[in-house]
């Protein structure tokens, strides 16, 4: 599977792609419209609108930075390839854009996605406020310049703004979101997918995180829509716990961030919906079954 996505992300669900593909011509609902209330770097999401599973995929994020990326891909393609073509990949300039990042409140949406990206491609991981490939002393085996191929990063970009009219961004909190696509949407040719932070490590990976409370008030918000939905997390018995009224799966995959480990992740889909046949690296249980490791 190509790499659509010019972002490096934490738990990016790109690898889930044949996994949600399959459940959505499972239940019929390929050209659907497709939204994700916590984007991220949105590989999934693209991956299905270019290989023409969904219609159009609906991207929103909460995190400033993330939501300047975006706007700047799709609003300002000629001048962020210019950016990305003319900048050098420097730590002088590793300096500078960290500078933007730190006053992304006031900064303006096309240097701070600039800046959202050139730190996701320069630092460990992809973290915004992680740190530089090869450390700021550049003594690493890798440089801060080793996941950044300007022509390859350049293409994906402009692969990306020719299906403008495709792609819906904005710059919400999840649950405010949740109520203003509710009134824009079809209920029953729409499919939301929920990727909330990590419940145990989201402080460590993301700019925005929740707690434990946080996690109870969205999982009551999305059992209350009235849209198919699929929710995945990392396999927790909190978490578990919330979504015990619902059929789930269990997987493994390896993470991206920090240290390259097998993790177990968590995926529950609404009443409307049903699992399809998966592969032997997809472990299915009923509900009765996970709550046995509650």
């Amino acid at each position: 599977m190509p790499f659509y996505t010019p972002l490096r992300y934490p738990g990016g669900k790109r690898k889930l792609y044949e996994l949600v593909r399959d459940i959505i011509k499972f239940n019929r609902l390929e050209k659907c419209a497709y939204v994700e209330p916590y984007a991220g770097g949105a590989g999934l999401a693209l991956s299905l609108l270019f290989n023409d599973v969904v219609g159009s995929i609906y991207l929103n994020d909460f995190s400033r930075p993330l939501f300047a990326f975006w706007d700047s891909v799709l609003n300002h393609t000629g001048k962020f390839c210019d950016l990305i073509e003319n900048t050098p990949v420097t730590m002088d300039e590793w300096y500078k854009q960290k500078a933007i990042q730190d006053n992304s409140r006031s900064a303006m949406l096309l240097k701070l996605g600039f800046s959202t990206f050139f730190l996701n491609r320069t630092n460990r991981s992809g973290i915004l406020k992680g740190g530089v490939v090869g450390g700021k002393k550049q003594d690493g085996a890798w440089k801060l310049d080793a996941r950044f191929s300007k022509k390859n990063l350049i293409k994906r970009i402009k692969d990306i703004a020719a299906y403008r009219g495709q792609i819906f961004i904005e710059n919400m909190d999840a649950q405010d979101y949740l109520k203003a696509i509710v009134t824009r949407l079809n209920t029953h040719a729409s499919l939301i997918y929920f990727d909330p932070p990590y419940y145990e490590k989201g402080a460590a990976l993301y700019d925005n995180f929740y707690n434990k409370e946080d996690h109870a008030s969205v999982a009551k918000d999305i059992q209350a829509l009235p849209f198919h939905w699929i929710v995945s997390y990392d396999n927790q018995p909190e978490i578990q716990y919330l979504y015990q009224s619902y059929e789930a799966i269990t997987y493994s995959f390896y993470y991206t961030a920090q240290n390259k480990k097998p993790g177990s992740e968590f995926m529950t889909i609404s009443p409307t919906l049903s699992f399809c046949k998966f592969s032997d690296s997809f472990q299915y249980h009923t509900i009765r079954d996970l709550k046995k490791v509650i």
